[in-house]
């Protein structure tokens, strides 16, 4: 099984789980639990599966998040609601936001089979060391496949995250240096990533020098070839371990659950849910391949 598998996957279920984050859906179910903005809503459905942990530890799991940007949200979200509760409004939001945007094809029998073979595959995933794929993994299945598909695609997207976060603390690359880098090959807005996470412009220059002094951009604040060559090793061994469901699942399936996500993954980028520009760095004009 080749490390692009894992790649070109990625490319298919990383939209389909955004809509968790940038759905209207998603921020009105956020709401109905009485959270208090965006980021309260946030932190606590993504963390939920975790339960009731301390701001620290969402901030350690997340990585790229200033400590502050997390404590503003946790724990006064639990004095509000509880994780379980936080988790039925995640999958309440993400099932509206996705008949809506597939209309009848929601309820197909594509659907119930991408559902079945994605859950075959997240439950499959080597969690070991990876906190957040591990709490999402042991979460029960939902009954409407729909359901099961979302949460089986949000449990492979964070084994990837969880993956590539222990690549980065491997190469000894800082979650704002991550962030430059991933700005400077073009993957995301520099802005966007500073100020959605928190960074002030004084952190965001430390970690510039910081680059600098790696050799990795140059005096111009460009990327050298050692910085690309830097960020590549990341996303080849981010790949990498993220292999395991794909290799648990077998090539015919893979393929198979590849092709039943592509229209999927396609209707969520042409529906206009994911902002031009947001952290993730997958917008509705980035090819599929």
């Amino acid at each position: 099984m080749h490390r692009r598998t894992a790649r070109a996957l990625w490319e298919f279920y990383e939209p389909v789980h955004d809509v968790t984050y940038f759905s209207p859906e998603a921020r009105a179910a956020a709401d109905t639990i009485g959270m208090q903005g965006f980021y309260m809503g946030y932190f606590a459905m993504r963390a939920a599966p975790l339960g009731q942990v301390p701001p620290a530890v969402v901030t350690s799991c997340f990585y790229v998040f200033h400590d502050d940007r997390v404590a503003r949200a946790l724990p006064d979200a639990w004095n509000r609601t509880s994780p379980q509760d936080a988790l039925d409004a995640r999958l309440t939001g993400a099932g509206a936001a996705l008949r809506r945007i597939l209309g009848e094809a929601a309820d197909s029998d594509g659907i119930a089979e991408a559902a079945d073979l994605a859950w075959r595959a997240a439950e499959s995933a080597d969690s070991r060391g990876r906190v957040l794929a591990a709490a999402n993994q042991a979460l029960d299945r939902p009954d409407q496949p729909i359901l099961a598909l979302w949460q089986a695609l949000t449990t492979l997207r964070e084994h990837r995250g969880d993956g590539h976060v222990a690549a980065l603390v491997a190469a000894d690359v800082g979650p704002v240096e991550a962030m430059l880098l991933k700005a400077h090959v073009g993957e995301a807005d520099s802005e966007t990533q500073r100020t959605v996470r928190r960074w002030s412009e004084e952190e965001w220059a430390h970690g510039t020098a910081e680059l600098r002094a790696r050799g990795w951009l140059n005096v111009a604040d460009r990327l050298t070839e050692a910085g690309r060559a830097a960020h590549d090793e990341i996303e080849r061994r981010t790949d990498d371990a993220a292999l395991s469901p794909w290799q648990a699942l077998g090539g015919t399936d893979t393929e198979r659950l590849a092709e039943l996500l592509a229209p999927i993954a396609e209707a969520v980028r042409s529906s206009g849910v994911l902002p031009e520009h947001n952290p993730v760095g997958l917008t509705s004009g980035t090819p599929l391949r």
